[in-house]
């Protein structure tokens, strides 16, 4: 199949998605608390989606692991805005993406091993720190995400998510507060969601490229 047609037909399953997940945030949303989308919001969140699968699809190409990872990225778009506005990820979101995770290792099973320990190297240093800092320093919802999105990628990659996620946070953070006066709550979900899917796309090159810097 032609790459152009391939980013056409991920756009199009993108908007879908989309579509499909609307519903679920609305719910969420309202059962947090918080008004539903406006009717621009949603067109944009279809958009950005539509935009993310035909990223996903033109960097890994049609296939199995594209498409769990659409689904993935369905999945962190939709908590993210959800812990943006409510600073809470639902369960759910997480379990599915853990089950995701499952499939990925079955379709990668002469390296189930690197899925395993993903799922703890992130989430299990996190979990300790959440207890150490009784949920002040990291929320359960992030602790649970990074264990679910180390079974879908592995460890090496989801080190790089944490990592890129955390810069990422940190710098939009400052910058918010310098901007308006004020402290902000810092909900982790959507920048973690932002490293674990630029490292999905290109942390293999990102790992490959820093360890022949360090003539590895």
């Amino acid at each position: 199949m032609h790459p152009a047609l391939v980013i056409c037909l991920a756009a199009v399953c993108g908007a879908g998605a989309g579509a499909a997940c609307l519903p679920l945030v609305n719910r969420y949303l309202v059962n947090l608390e918080q008004n539903k989308l406006s009717v621009k919001g949603c067109v944009g969140f279809i958009a950005v989606l539509a935009l993310l699968w035909a990223a996903v699809f033109a960097v890994k190409g049609w296939g199995a692991e594209a498409i769990l990872l659409g689904l993935a990225v369905s999945a962190l778009l939709s908590l993210s805005l959800i812990d943006w506005k409510t600073y809470e990820i639902p369960f759910a979101y997480n379990v599915f993406i853990f089950a995701l995770g499952v499939l990925a290792t079955v379709f990668d099973l002469a390296l189930w091993y690197e899925h395993v320990i993903g799922f703890f190297a992130v989430s299990l240093p996190l979990l300790a720190l959440f207890y150490l800092s009784k949920g002040t320093a990291i929320g359960g919802g992030d602790v649970k995400l990074m264990a679910a999105c180390g079974m879908l990628l592995g460890w090496k990659l989801t080190l790089l998510g944490f990592v890129l996620g955390c810069i990422i946070g940190s710098v939009i953070h400052i910058v918010r507060m310098r901007i308006s006066g004020e402290k902000h709550m810092l909900a982790m979900g959507p920048y973690l969601s932002v490293g674990v899917f630029a490292s999905a796309l290109f942390g293999n090159a990102l790992i490959t490229w820093y360890l022949s810097m360090l003539g590895l």
